[in-house]
């Protein structure tokens, strides 16, 4: 093997006369023009069909991150089940993206539902490749001021909805006779505490550990299954809502402030955290498994400049 090739790339002409390595399946036909010169903006351009004839469950999908994950992977060739609590906004993201896409009613803390949908997905599109566990709510509330109602809640939905995707994700891939991926958005809050939202930072941490130890159980047994989790800084969703309506519905105000915490200056958009399931999904991440791949524009590096405060 030459020096500096990797098995898996090609050498072509660039337009400015060097050699450049690009993976093997790549149509360069189909490139856009001056798109060597243009790489570091145009990646998601240029990647297409990276889940073709896939087949996912993506929960919370109705809206949201689920919803531009839906969107990303259909537009990347896969076939997508959209499982969420919101049936109307299910079945009109299904509708968006056509025959590609099927929607299920689903509360993701009950076992029988998840029973339901993985036997629906397998009945529907013949088998199960990905099951991203995206489905979640928040709560505010300090360690003393947090609710027990608010605590089960949450961790009905953020932890034990990803407990149960993974569990029966887990088995429908199998069943299916491949390979496959379970992906599982956590958060900021599932690596690093914040004070005024204990129980959230609770249930995604705990998202955490559950993506390790299921990365680990599949390993260990020979399953050819990998899990990831995603960490996402904020995010403009709804789920903001209302917080922007605490905040004295302001939502640009809002969302400014939350800006001046992140040292890249801007609040996540759904499709930064999409493209990231997407690459965590794909065959691309083949050798990664029980990582954390985090979305914070920087927050965890360190404290932003004071510039930014």
């Amino acid at each position: 093997m030459d020096a500096g090739r990797h098995p898996m790339t090609r050498n072509t002409q660039a337009g400015g006369g060097s050699l450049l390595s690009v993976p093997r399946h790549w149509d360069l036909a189909r490139l856009p023009a001056n798109w060597e010169r243009k790489m570091g903006r145009s990646e998601r351009s240029v990647m297409a069909n990276r889940l073709e004839n896939k087949i996912a469950i993506i929960t919370g999908g109705a809206s949201g991150i689920g919803r531009a994950t839906a969107q990303l992977f259909a537009a990347e060739g896969a076939k997508v089940m959209i499982a969420d609590t919101d049936f109307a906004g299910a079945k009109i993201a299904a509708e968006e993206i056509g025959v590609a896409a099927l929607f299920c009613p689903i509360d993701v803390s009950k076992e029988d539902d998840w029973e339901q949908l993985v036997a629906t997905t397998i009945d529907h599109f013949g088998r199960i490749d990905i099951v991203c566990n995206i489905a979640g709510i928040g709560r505010g509330g300090s360690i003393e001021d947090i609710t027990l109602d608010d605590w089960n809640k949450m961790i009905a939905v953020n932890l034990t909805g990803t407990m149960l995707g993974c569990k029966h994700g887990i088995r429908g891939i199998m069943r299916s006779g491949g390979a496959g991926a379970i992906v599982n958005l956590s958060s900021l809050g599932g690596l690093v505490g914040f004070a005024d939202i204990a129980g959230y930072c609770a249930s995604k941490g705990g998202v955490t550990t559950l993506t390790k130890s299921t990365a680990l159980y599949c390993a260990e047994r020979g399953y050819p299954i990998r899990c990831l989790s995603v960490h996402p800084t904020y995010v403009d969703t709804e789920m903001l809502d209302p917080v922007v309506e605490a905040a004295g519905g302001d939502r640009d105000t809002l969302l400014d402030g939350m800006a001046r915490l992140v040292p890249m200056g801007r609040v996540a958009k759904p499709a930064d955290v999409a493209y990231t399931v997407l690459f965590a999904a794909s065959g691309e991440a083949a050798m990664v498994s029980g990582s954390q791949l985090i979305v914070d524009g920087a927050q965890l590096a360190g404290p932003p400049s004071a510039h930014f405060r």
